[in-house]
C-alpha cells in the first residue's frame, strides 16, 4: 500500500475548514456558497466517483418549479404555506442558475413546459378549476401574470393522442445537467475551492484535530483520513450510509433518450401522471423518463441499473401517447437515484455541532440546490 507523501500531506490532504461529501449539484452550490460567504476558508469537496454518482448528471434535464397536477397534490400533502415555499425556493434556484452562468453554457433552452392529461386522469378537473388559484399564487413569487393556461389546441399540433388537456407554462425550460455540473465544477475550482474523485468516505469521527474521515481512495483501496473543522453531507439518497438514522428513501429514476427522429413535432418540456412521467425534445430527439409508480417497491433502491419492466412500460407510453405511428430507436438508457423522505422539503440541517447535511431534494435538484446551499451556508461558522 503506498503511503502520502510530505507534499501530499501538506496540500491535498491537508486540514480543512470545511469538507463537503458529494460533487453534485447540492455539494457544488454549497461550496460556491460557503466560498462566497467566506473567502479565507479552505474547502474540499470529495466525490466517491470519477464524476457525481446519483443524480445530478443522471435526470432529464428539466428547469422547472412543478406542474399544476404536482402543485396541488402537494398542498394537500403538505399544506398550501409549505408547497409555495418550496415552489417560491425552485424558482429562486432555477433564476441563480442564470444570474451565475450563461444560457448557452449550460444549453438553457427556454421552450416551455406541459403537463398532459387524459380521460384517465383523474384530477384533470381540479386542475382546471384551480388554475386562477395558482396562477394567483405564481404571480405572487413569479411576476408573471396567468402563468399557467390551457392549451388544448396544441394537442394536434404535437402529434399526441391520448391526451385530452394541456396545459402551458411559459417558464419552464430544458437544461443541460452534465455542462451545469461542468460550469459548476469549473466555477468552485476558480475560487480555489478542491475537488477529489474517486474517494468514498466511510465513516467520520471526532478527533483532537476535529473530525476526521476514513476513506478508501483510488482503485488501490488506498486507506486515507482527511481532518476538517467542518463536515457537510451532500450525498442525498447515498447520505443513509454516513447518517443511518437520517429520514431519506432513495427512489430510482429511469430514463431513456431515442436516436434523432425525422420532423418531430413537439418541443418543450412535459409532464404527465403528476409527474410520474416526464419527457422532452433533445433537439430532434425524444428523451423520456419515470415511470416508477409501476413498480414502486422495486424503484426504492440505491441500485444504477435500469429493468425491463419500466423500460417497458416507457416504450409503452411512447407507442401509446408520442410518436404512434413512428418508428424510433433507443439509443440509450440509464438510471439516477433521487432522495425521497416522509416530507418534500429538503432536509438543511445541523446534525451536530460541526456536521451539516443539504440533502433530500425529492427529484428537484436542479431547482432547489442554489437556495439549500444559501441556506445551509447561512447556517455553518
Amino acid at each position: 500500500m503506498p503511503q502520502l507523501s510530505f507534499w501530499e500531506k501538506e496540500s491535498f490532504f491537508a486540514p480543512q475548514d470545511v469538507i463537503i461529501v458529494g460533487s453534485g449539484f447540492s455539494g457544488l452550490w454549497s461550496a460556491l456558497k460557503l466560498k462566497e460567504k467566506n473567502p479565507g476558508y479552505k474547502i474540499t469537496i470529495l466525490e466517491r466517483g470519477v464524476i457525481p454518482t446519483g443524480a445530478s448528471t443522471r435526470n432529464a434535464g428539466f428547469s422547472c418549479f412543478g406542474s399544476p397536477g404536482e402543485l396541488i397534490a402537494d398542498a394537500m400533502t403538505m399544506g398550501e404555506d409549505n408547497m409555495w415555499q418550496l415552489v417560491e425556493m425552485r424558482f429562486k434556484g432555477l433564476r441563480q442558475i442564470r444570474q451565475y452562468f450563461d444560457d448557452a453554457a449550460i444549453d438553457y433552452d427556454p421552450c416551455g413546459g406541459y403537463e398532459c392529461f387524459s380521460e384517465q386522469s383523474a384530477d384533470w378537473h381540479e386542475c382546471a378549476n384551480k388554475l386562477d388559484w395558482l396562477n394567483s399564487g405564481l404571480h405572487t413569487i413569479t411576476s408573471h401574470e396567468n402563468l399557467f393556461k390551457i392549451a388544448d389546441e396544441k394537442i394536434t399540433e404535437f402529434g399526441f393522442e391520448g391526451f385530452t388537456h394541456l396545459v402551458e407554462n411559459k417558464l419552464e425550460a430544458g437544461i443541460h445537467s452534465g455542462k451545469l455540473v461542468q460550469a459548476l465544477l469549473q466555477k468552485v475550482q476558480g475560487m480555489g475551492i478542491q475537488v477529489l474523485t474517486n474517494i468514498e468516505v466511510k465513516h467520520f469521527d471526532k478527533h483532537s484535530r476535529g473530525i476526521q474521515l476514513h476513506a478508501i481512495a483510488g482503485n488501490e483501496k488506498m486507506e486515507i483520513s482527511f481532518y476538517t473543522n467542518q463536515l457537510l453531507l451532500c450525498t442525498n439518497a447515498f447520505t443513509k450510509q454516513l447518517l443511518p438514522q437520517i429520514d431519506i428513501v432513495p427512489n430510482r429514476g429511469q430514463v431513456l433518450i431515442t436516436a434523432p427522429i425525422a420532423n418531430l413535432k413537439f418541443k418543450g418540456t412535459f409532464h404527465f401522471d403528476q409527474g410520474y412521467y416526464y419527457f422532452r425534445n433533445v433537439g430532434n430527439r425524444l428523451l423520456l423518463g419515470g415511470a416508477r409508480n409501476k413498480d414502486f417497491n422495486n424503484e426504492h433502491t440505491l441500485e444504477m441499473e435500469t429493468t425491463s419492466l419500466i423500460q417497458t412500460a416507457l416504450q409503452d407510453f411512447i407507442a401509446q401517447h408520442l410518436l404512434p405511428e413512428t418508428n424510433y430507436t433507443v439509443t440509450d438508457t440509464w438510471s439516477g437515484i433521487m432522495a425521497m423522505g416522509s416530507e418534500k422539503k429538503p432536509l438543511i440541517q445541523q446534525i451536530e455541532s460541526d456536521v451539516f447535511c443539504c440533502v433530500r431534494m425529492s427529484g428537484m435538484g436542479v431547482a432547489l440546490a442554489p437556495e439549500a446551499a444559501r441556506k445551509i451556508a447561512g447556517m455553518m461558522n
